[in-house]
């Protein structure tokens, strides 16, 4: 009996290191979990991580209706070809990130854009609803998290009106982050005419083996013209009402122009695979007028794809900063070539920051970015907590070449399994408004010193090192 549970237990592990090999820490994270728990950790590793043969198969769920709108788009879009075309002075000279971004194909630059930044859950949801009540032909709505709370109801609300008023209202969730959304906030909005899809709901992902993949996107399409996107979910936490975090900072993005026609394209991908259909483009992708001369790339990473899109940009930007790179993240869990890009960049003398959260809202996954802090502080990174409330904002600063604002956290999460989105802008004037941002925040932050954090407890140190050795899979 003792030889076979032997040979089965050496079975899983050849089983986990054949299968992950391309992913060292994910490999040593599952090794980890099967010591501490045999043949559980197995069990769970089957249901959870197995993602080598869903890739295809997600991946083959395009259509050729696809690929005729993605045909459509680059005729019908304004497509950056070079640096001349980029408007932005510091892009000279920058050939080779302006390769690395143009060969992300799906994911092309695009000339015809104005964007505005807002910055906090007030600010956007008010867009938000003043431009769903301007909808006259559809409304697509693409979120993680959906609560059937106050700021929920107002939504539920004003879709119903407007399904009513004849207006297309599909919406999207995720089946794990709205897992608790009230089954009358549903069947409420459907019986209005409201078309809703959940996305891998849990357990049909957990029979699929695709429970890893979780969409954590946050778009919103308004005929075609008007795009959200960034890093709010809806909900009253997103109004500072969360009542262990108070205020709660995030950034989002308005758009107008080219980048909303990849935001709608995104969206109807995903509301294929979640099981809606395919929808006729017909006045999905309509000609608009210019407002704008913003260069703004919208970039989608997920398990569908074969490029770690986002995980490519900030590597190759950070790469090739000058002068600074400022990031908030309320997740830090950087891959190995993140971490050794900031690492390098501040040994170079760049001006590296990151804003982390002071109080996080999962205690694992923040033991997991301290971890990560001691290294880079030796380096010369210097660390900012913020301390009013709670930073969900996702946001980089690249000198004045680019910023970027998304859903994508800094952590290995964000760049391998979740469905993911994050807009890379590159107008002088959206950079300088995300710079003025990132320096508001920094006067309600708490400096992150080498000596004092040296000094921190044994037990949190062991906390750290057991959430470090997780941290792939958090």
């Amino acid at each position: 009996m003792a030889l076979l549970i032997l040979i089965a237990f050496i079975f899983q592990l050849a089983t986990i290191l054949i299968l992950e090999f391309r992913s060292p820490p994910k490999t040593v994270a599952w090794l980890f979990i099967l010591f501490c728990v045999p043949f559980i950790g197995f069990f769970l590793y089957y249901f959870v991580a197995k993602d080598y043969q869903n890739r295809r198969r997600i991946r083959l769920s395009g259509s050729p209706l696809f690929r005729r709108i993605e045909a459509r788009l680059r005729e019908q879009a304004e497509i950056i070809e070079d640096t001349a075309g980029m408007n932005n002075p510091e892009f000279a000279g920058q050939e080779r990130l302006f390769a690395l971004l143009s060969h992300l194909r799906e994911c092309p630059m695009t000339g015809c854009n104005a964007t505005r930044v807002l910055k906090d859950g007030e600010e956007t949801f008010a867009s938000m609803l003043e431009a769903m009540e301007q909808a006259k032909e559809h409304i697509h709505i693409e979120f993680y998290i959906f609560r059937s709370d106050m700021i929920g109801s107002r939504f539920k609300d004003l879709m119903i009106r407007k399904a009513r008023e004849g207006v297309k209202v599909r919406v999207l969730c995720d089946g794990l982050g709205s897992l608790m959304l009230k089954r009358s906030f549903i069947q409420e909005i459907r019986e209005a005419g409201v078309e809703f899809h959940y996305f891998l709901p849990p357990f049909i992902a957990l029979l699929d083996k695709r429970v890893n993949y979780r969409n954590h996107r946050k778009i919103i399409v308004i005929d075609g013209t008007v795009g959200f996107m960034g890093g709010l979910n809806v909900g009253d936490d997103y109004l500072g009402l969360h009542r262990k975090m108070g205020y709660w900072r995030d950034t989002h993005l308005r758009l107008e122009g080219d980048a909303v026609y990849f935001l709608q394209h995104t969206f109807l991908g995903d509301w294929k695979l979640a099981g809606g259909g395919e929808v006729t483009p017909g006045v999905l992708f309509p000609p608009h007028h210019c407002r704008g001369q913003e260069r703004v790339q919208i970039l989608t990473s997920g398990p569908d794809q074969d490029w770690r899109t986002i995980q490519e940009m900030c590597f190759g930007a950070a790469a090739v900063a000058k002068r600074r790179i400022w990031i908030t993240t309320p997740y830090f869990i950087p891959d190995a070539a993140v971490y050794e890009a900031l690492k390098t960049a501040a040994v170079s003398g760049l001006d590296v920051r990151i804003i982390i959260p002071y109080h996080s809202d999962s205690r694992l996954v923040h033991w997991a970015s301290l971890s990560y802090l001691e290294e880079l502080l030796r380096a010369g990174v210097k660390f900012y907590q913020y301390a009013k409330g709670f930073v969900h904002a996702k946001v980089m600063v690249v000198d004045g070449l680019l910023a970027t604002v998304g859903s994508a956290n800094l952590d290995m999460r964000s760049f391998y399994s979740n469905f993911e989105m994050t807009a890379v802008l590159f107008d002088p004037l959206a950079i300088e408004e995300l710079s003025r941002q990132f320096e508001e925040d920094l006067q309600e932050c708490r400096p992150v010193l080498l000596p004092s954090f040296l000094q921190r407890p044994k037990r949190q140190k062991g906390l750290e090192l057991f959430a470090r050795m997780l941290s792939p899979l958090l």
